[in-house]
């Protein structure tokens, strides 16, 4: 989803180690998410520190038209309306996923998230004014973003994007278990995105969700109530 946005991919491919050692960046990005989470708050101001200040040096301009951006369109890693959409990727996944596969969200629940969500905001520089303020406003964003023209899947995403996201390297005996993992990810993708990525049809809505729930429901019951910490949770979420 973040790939998405043309811009905020501009913005990623400026760094070369995004194109060279794209496991590694996610695998710091994962570490940063987490020392906010489960760390104290002189820990994440750090982090987050040294996450701005690499932003604040990523900036260009786009060098051919990309959907309704022109060529020559600036970009900046620190622009609050792309930082505004990575966010939000980030709490759109986490709420899609947990529904699927770990249970359900009240209306409440989602408002606790939101407001967490928006201290992650500030902490990578987003001011109040650059954050949707209730959870009805950010269904408003979401619709917005999904159903208007600022998304639009370049070339470099549908080739490489899919490459990172769909085919990491793991030993032949998980490729059952990844193709799993995949479909999914594509079957809970919005159907805008989905269609600009050019992935292959997908069976009728009511069969996907049969497909994508009948599997969801199997983990919920028969899968996670079973796994012992060790293997459920994080080492920080142990810890904690």
């Amino acid at each position: 989803m973040q790939a998405a946005h043309p811009l905020a991919v501009s913005g990623l491919l400026a760094h070369s180690s995004a194109l060279e050692q794209p496991y590694h960046r996610l695998a710091r990005t994962a570490r940063t998410l987490n020392t906010i989470v489960f760390g104290s708050r002189a820990e994440a101001d750090e982090a987050t520190r040294l996450v701005r200040a690499m932003h604040e040096r990523v900036n260009g301009r786009l060098s051919r038209r990309l959907g309704r951006y022109k060529r020559g369109t600036p970009y900046r890693a620190d622009d609050p309306h792309l930082l505004m959409w990575v966010l939000f990727t980030l709490v759109d996944s986490g709420v899609v996923f947990y529904r699927a596969y770990v249970g359900s969200l009240s209306r409440a629940d989602e408002r606790a998230y939101w407001e967490d969500f928006k201290v992650v905001g500030r902490l990578f520089g987003l001011r109040d004014p650059d954050l949707p303020e209730t959870l009805e406003d950010l269904d408003a964003y979401r619709l917005r973003m999904l159903e208007g023209d600022e998304l639009f899947v370049t070339d470099w995403a549908r080739e490489r994007a899919r490459q990172i996201v769909f085919s990491p390297p793991l030993p032949w005996r998980a490729r059952p278990l990844l193709e799993a993992v995949n479909f999914v990810t594509i079957a809970l993708l919005p159907d805008q995105i989905r269609r600009q990525y050019g992935f292959s049809p997908l069976p009728p809505v009511p069969v996907r969700k049969a497909l994508v729930g009948v599997g969801a429901e199997y983990v919920k019951r028969a899968v996670m109530p079973f796994l012992p910490d060790q293997v459920r949770l994080v080492p920080s979420a142990r810890t904690a």
